[in-house]
Parts: C-alpha cells; structure tokens; sequence
C-alpha cells in the first residue's frame, strides 16, 4: 500500500469512524461487535450522580405511565397516553423515573419525555449486548409541580429507532412517577413547595427576600408543534425556531428553560476543524464550520441571552468501550439550561404576542432544541397588572478571533470567544417594587492540533461562564445576591494506525472531561465537581469495534449548606471494578 493510499485510510478512520452520530443512517458511528461481550447476564448501567435526599423514604404514591418497545419508529411521531395527576395522594417532590432494558445491538439513540408539551427529560441510549443491558434513570422532576397536577393531559415519549437483520436493538422502555411527602427532610426547602397540589395548589411564598426557589406557577413549552416531533430541528446556524406566546399580566419572575443536544456533522462539534482544512486537503468529511458553537434565545428581534452547552458524549461517542458499564457525564440526564428573563417583563407585559425563539450559532445538520418559559405569578383575583419596566439593556459585548496555521495536513486551529452583558429591569408587584440585574460572562477557548500527517489529533476546550443575579428594593437596597459559576474543561486525543488485518484501523483514545460549578446564594453555597478520565484502544473495521479496551476513571463530589456527599468509581474492560460512595465528602484526585 502507498504512502498516499495509508494516508487516505487512515483520514478516514480518523476524520468519519470514530464519531458517533445519533442519526438513523449511522455512516460515521462505531458500534461495539457482539464478540466483545464480557457478561453472560444482562447487567445495569449507570450515571454517577448523587441521590435525592428524599428517595430514601417510601412514596406516598406511584403511577406507572407509560410501557413501549422502540423498534423501527424513525420517523415516526411521539407515543402519546394520557396522564392526571393521582387522587388522594399528598405529595411534595415528584421523580421522574425513565426505565430501559435492551438486548442484541443497536447504536445509541436520542429520546425525550413531554408532559403537556413540556419537555421534563433530555436523555440518551446505551449500546447493548447480545446478553442484554438495562438502566434506569432517576430525576426530581418537582419544578414541574404545575403540570404534575393537571388532569387528562398529554405524556409523550419519542425514541427513534431502527431495527434490522444486523441492528437488532429494540428499547423496551416504562415511564414511572413516584410521588414523595417530604416536608420533614433535611434540606429541603420544602416552605417554598407545594404542601398538597390537589387541595391546596401552588402558594406564592418567599419571593419579598429573593428566595423563590418554589416551581413556576405556570410554564409555557416553546416546542414544536408538528406531527413528527416536539423538539426544533435545527440544521443552519440561519435558523431560529420557536413559539409566539402572550405572558401573563401578573407574572413578576420568568425563567427560560432551554433543553439541547447535538448530532450528526456536529455531534462533535468541539473537535470540528474550520471548512478551509477540508477544503484545501480535498477532504470528504462535513465534519467542519470550526469548532464554535452557541446556543441562541431570541424575544422577537433581541438576543436576550446565550450559552455554551457542555459537550455531552453519546455511548457510541470517541470509544465505545469507555461507557461499559459507566456513561459519560450527562448521557442519561442530558443538562438543561437556564436563562433568567425577569429583566424583560418590562417588554412581555403589554398583552401582546411576543415571538421568543431558539437558534444555534454556526451550527450544521444537526440540533435538536426547545425550551419551556416558566412563570411566577401574583396569586390575586384578576385583574391584578403587575408593572414592570426594561431599565438598561446595555450593549452585550461580544468579540470572537479565530486563527489557523496549517501544512497540508498538520498544524492547529484556534478560537477564542468572550460575551458579556447586563440587564436590569424593575417589576412592581404584591412583593414590592424590586429591581432585578442580571450580569452574564461567557468565555469559550478551543484549539485543535493535528500531528503525524493528520493521523493525531489533539483537542484541548474550556468554557467559563459566570451569572450574577442581584435583587434590589425600591429604594436600592440589596435583598439578595445569587452568583452561579460554571466550568467545562475537555481534552481529548485520537490515533490511528493501520492494524495488523487487513481493512482494519488500530486507534488510540484520551479523553478527560469534567463539570465542574459553584452557586453562592447570600452567605451558603453549593458546588459540584464531577471529572472523568478515560483512556483505551480498539481495532475498528467499518463501523464495528473488532477488539480492544478501556478504563474509565470518575470522581464526583457535591456540597451545599446542608452536607456533602462523594463517589469514586472505576471500570476496566466493561467490569465495574469500584464504586465508593461517602457522605464526608473527601475522595483522592484523579
């Protein structure tokens, strides 16, 4: 073989094979080859996260919702049953709990959970085994307290799956809601929750002092209305999706919650080099449109806020055989994101139809996006106007560089962003006349080296974001002060070598990932760091992982003002080889 055609071979294992995609016609995915089975019984899968302080007590009440087998639903709309809320039953905290068993193969997949066209789960599949897998995902779903009581509603559940004579995989899903009494569970701040929902509603307590951390009165889904989907599918970064929606004339707090993952050309969006590397080595990959991304919300013409979402990995995603039996950060409970809108009640308050849509800064084929508006309203006997005035918009500042030095195949690609804004507006309300500031810092660095004539690539991404949220009286008093503090550190390195079989590709993976945040609310605080280290090998051919192995290595420590709770687990060669959980909070460095 010449040196020309080993290069060729080994871009496109480089460039196309070791990404996963998450769409139906998986061209760029790897899937682990049956033979690599190390369990005879189906076993579970996890996601290292911390429990609930209040799933350790027996519910006052279940419903089981929904039971479904996802196999050949491409294309297809959401499975839809109906849901009320249970009789009888008094509650404080609800969990959501997403079951999943599966056996034989299939790639990783995309599934969502909508209640009354809320979207409560952003979550993803693991590949399975011949002999079979299963997880469950666990999640407070208590900030949806207002849907969780409504009666003859809508609960839907999209999976989009295909199933073949090679792809065998069909998801057997079951959908559960627990419902909890924990007034008397430490930590809690269950003065701000719902006593009883069916007698009582849900009261307006604690927002005079800034502490309104109960859920939303009402919340608004800016999703999709079409038949075959309830999310925003966006494919351009031309695109802007979204809902025209009149707010309420009593709300004095707005909150946007934005759900998002990425997919196809830019699942890996952080490792895509700029469209002129592709272009001047005559490249096949549409992997490209460099490596900046950011998530947009619109009110009508006005950016009104922005993120950097972090960079979830899919179980098919850099090396397969690193998510055996541990997923990576996010998979099964994909973030959602937040972006405070009380500012701008001086704008939506007019009775009129305002257009709040979502977009994705340089983005390409494809995202999958929505959000829901949660609103806080005056509990009075309408009508009851609540007035509110934009103070000061600002102009956000927002400056991005980009540079790339190349040598035909070799060389680095940077980019570096910064945005910065300020808003305050005044809402006068049943809680007084208080003035509300929101300051946003964005940082994103990413820089991408290839070495060994483009058969190494090397990425290296940090996104810092910083929010501060300052509550002010009437008369310019500070009533509360909340500063959330986010931190997205990834590095990641691949190789590959042809292997010693014919057709066959031998690839080295690195990654080391990590969320790491910190909130101060007055003089408390609470803080996550949550850092996988991963590192293996595998012989791939086509898309089928042949052989190979891997570890994974994670440290997760979490604290508020109440305790602390730790957990390091290890896997090797798909086997859990330690799980340590500790409530003092001290665990070993990775």
């Amino acid at each position: 073989m010449s040196t020309s055609i080993n290069t060729a071979f080994l871009l496109f294992f480089f460039f196309i094979a070791p990404f996963s995609s998450s769409l139906p016609q998986h061209h760029s995915h790897f899937i682990k080859h049956s033979t690599l089975s190390r369990n005879i019984n189906p076993h579970p899968y996890i996601e290292v996260t911390r429990p609930l302080p209040f799933t350790n007590l027996t519910p006052s009440c279940f419903r089981p919702s929904f039971t479904h087998n996802f196999g050949n639903t491409y294309g297809l709309p959401p499975v839809s049953v109906s849901y009320s809320s249970p009789i009888n039953c008094s509650w404080t905290h609800v969990v959501l709990q997403f079951n999943v068993s599966c056996k034989g193969e299939q790639y990783d997949r995309i599934a969502a959970v909508w209640l009354d066209g809320a979207e409560i789960l952003r979550t993803s599949t693991a590949e399975p085994t011949d002999d079979g897998i299963f997880w469950t995902v666990t999640k407070d779903v208590t900030k949806y307290t207002s849907i969780l009581v409504k009666e003859n509603i809508t609960l839907s559940v999209m999976l989009e799956n295909l199933v073949n004579d090679i792809f065998t995989g069909i998801y057997h899903v079951n959908v559960t809601f627990l419902y909890y009494d924990a007034k008397n569970v430490a930590g809690l701040r269950l003065n701000n929750y719902v006593d009883n929902p069916i007698s009582m509603g849900v009261r307006k307590l604690g927002s005079l002092m800034g502490s309104d951390d109960r859920p939303a009165d009402l919340i608004l889904p800016i999703s999709a209305n079409g038949d075959n989907r309830l999310w925003f599918l966006i494919e351009s970064e031309s695109e802007l999706y979204g809902q025209n929606v009149v707010i309420p004339r009593n709300t004095y707090k707005a909150v946007m919650e934005i759900y998002v993952s990425f997919h196809g050309n830019d699942e890996f969006w952080y490792s895509n080099p700029p469209d002129s590397y592709i272009e001047t080595n005559n490249l096949t990959t549409k992997r490209g449109h460099g490596a900046y991304r950011e998530v947009l919300l619109k009110i009508d013409e006005n950016l009104v806020g922005s993120f950097v979402p972090f960079p979830v990995v899919f179980t098919g995603g850099i090396n397969p055989l690193f998510w055996e039996p541990v997923v990576s950060i996010g998979a099964f409970d994909l973030p959602s994101y937040d972006i405070d809108l009380t500012p701008f009640l001086g704008l939506l308050l007019d009775d009129k139809s305002h257009f709040l849509s979502l977009g994705v800064a340089d983005s390409i084929p494809f995202w999958l996006v929505d959000g829901n508006l949660h609103l806080w309203v005056d509990n009075c006997a309408l009508p009851c106007d609540v007035q509110a005035k934009v103070i000061d918009y600002g102009t956000p500042k927002f400056n991005i560089e980009r540079s790339s030095s190349f040598q035909g195949l070799d060389g680095s690609c940077e980019i570096e962003m910064k945005r910065k804004s300020k808003v305050s507006g005044w809402v006068n309300s049943a809680s007084g006349n208080l003035t509300t500031i929101v300051s946003r810092e964005v940082k994103f660095k990413n820089k991408i080296k290839f070495y060994l004539n483009g058969t190494e690539k090397r990425v290296r991404q940090n996104v810092r974001e910083e929010t501060i949220v300052r509550v002010l009286s009437d008369t310019g008093i500070t009533i509360s002060r909340t500063t959330m503090k986010k931190m997205y550190p990834l590095s990641m390195t691949t190789k590959s070598s042809p292997s010693s079989e014919n057709d066959t590709s031998l690839m080295l993976t690195d990654l080391d990932h990590e969320w790491r945040e910190r909130k101060s609310i007055g003089g408390s605080s609470i803080s996550l760091i949550n850092r996988q280290k991963c590192n293996g090998w595998m012989v791939v051919q086509d898309h089928d992982v042949l052989s190979g192995g891997a570890t994974t290595q994670q440290t997760y420590s979490y604290r508020d003002e109440v305790g602390c709770y730790s957990r390091i687990v290890s896997a090797a060669n798909g086997t859990l080889m330690n799980d340590t959980a500790s409530s003092l909070c001290s665990f070993s460095a990775l």
